[in-house]
């Protein structure tokens, strides 16, 4: 549940500049102890009353640490797959990351993974572009 930014404001006031207690003041105006200690606090540290963003992405640093090996690898080699760069990364790096991670990850950067059936010959089985593959760099306008 979502509360407004006055409950939060009349609460804090409460206790930072009425004297009561989080507990009180969380009795008084109807609201979880725990919120009242996570506002006071909040408005303690940052001086802010209003939430904090929430969401987001907050899992693609580490991926993203490796972007300027990732698109040096694939302007070297563009004929190289998503299993074939796992692997490199895992040798070279010591990083480990799904093939879904790096899919998503070109698909950020404009990179799409496409087969080449007539220069690899047959296709090769397999999901995220695990098959050989042409590498298509985004073009610059």
């Amino acid at each position: 549940m979502v509360l407004s930014d006055n409950l939060r404001k009349r609460v804090v006031e409460a206790v930072v500049l009425g004297g009561l207690s989080r507990n009180a003041a969380a009795g008084r105006f109807g609201v979880s102890i725990a919120s009242a200690v996570r506002w006071v606090t909040r408005y303690k540290t940052t001086g802010q009353i209003s939430p904090s963003s929430s969401g987001g992405d907050r899992r693609s640093g580490r991926i993203e640490a490796q972007r300027d090996s990732l698109l040096g690898l694939i302007r070297r080699t563009p004929d190289i797959t998503l299993l074939e760069i796992q692997k490199r990364l895992i040798q070279n790096c010591g990083e480990r990351f799904s093939v879904s991670v790096l899919w998503r990850f070109f698909d950020r950067h404009g990179v799409t993974f496409k087969r080449d059936r007539a220069r690899r010959g047959a296709a090769a089985p397999g999901r995220f572009g695990a098959a050989p593959g042409l590498v298509r760099l985004p073009t610059r306008s």
